[in-house]
């Protein structure tokens, strides 16, 4: 019997990448043989960076922490359990920080076994030191001159300072 390899799809707008992202692609490697970073293009969310800074600073910072072999970065627009299907992910893995966060995610799995019912959905909650970390607020605390250096790799501190240099 011939072994398949197991794929995950770990979707977001990553606007920026944080560490505590990254603390999940390393989780999830733990469980799956490899994972796609799937960066939503078209997102009711506005972002800060384009799709190509995101995808740069995405790709860096995988570099730089060693996660690149068995992960991969794509860009995708539309239903993110389209595209994993169309990527053979057995899985979309989701990061849970607090209850909030599960009873959006609740709702959006629901809907997702409704469209693609092969495809589960794994949550899993980040090391504790990233609980609080969200890309929101990185941005929001440097954009007002505070240090981010503990939450996100070299290469998206440099992007932050960066794009808040120039406001």
């Amino acid at each position: 019997m011939v072994e398949s390899r197991k794929l995950a799809l770990y979707p977001g707008t990553f606007d920026p990448i944080t560490l505590g992202h990254l603390d999940l692609v390393r989780r999830t490697l733990c469980i799956f043989d490899e994972i796609v970073i799937g960066i939503a293009r078209n997102t009711s969310k506005s972002t800060t960076f384009s799709v190509g800074q995101r995808l740069v600073m995405l790709n860096n910072s995988l570099a730089e922490t060693g996660l690149t072999p068995f992960t991969k970065v794509d860009v995708f627009d539309g239903l993110t359990v389209e595209f994993a299907a169309g990527i053979e992910a057995s899985a979309i893995v989701r990061g849970i920080r607090a209850i909030a966060d599960f009873e959006a995610e609740f709702q959006m799995t629901l809907m997702n076994r409704n469209l693609k019912n092969r495809i589960e959905t794994v949550f899993l909650m980040p090391s504790e030191q990233y609980s609080y970390v969200s890309s929101s607020l990185v941005k929001e605390i440097a954009g007002l001159g505070g240090d981010v250096s503990n939450l996100v790799t070299p290469c998206v501190l440099s992007a932050l300072k960066e794009h808040f240099s120039q406001d």
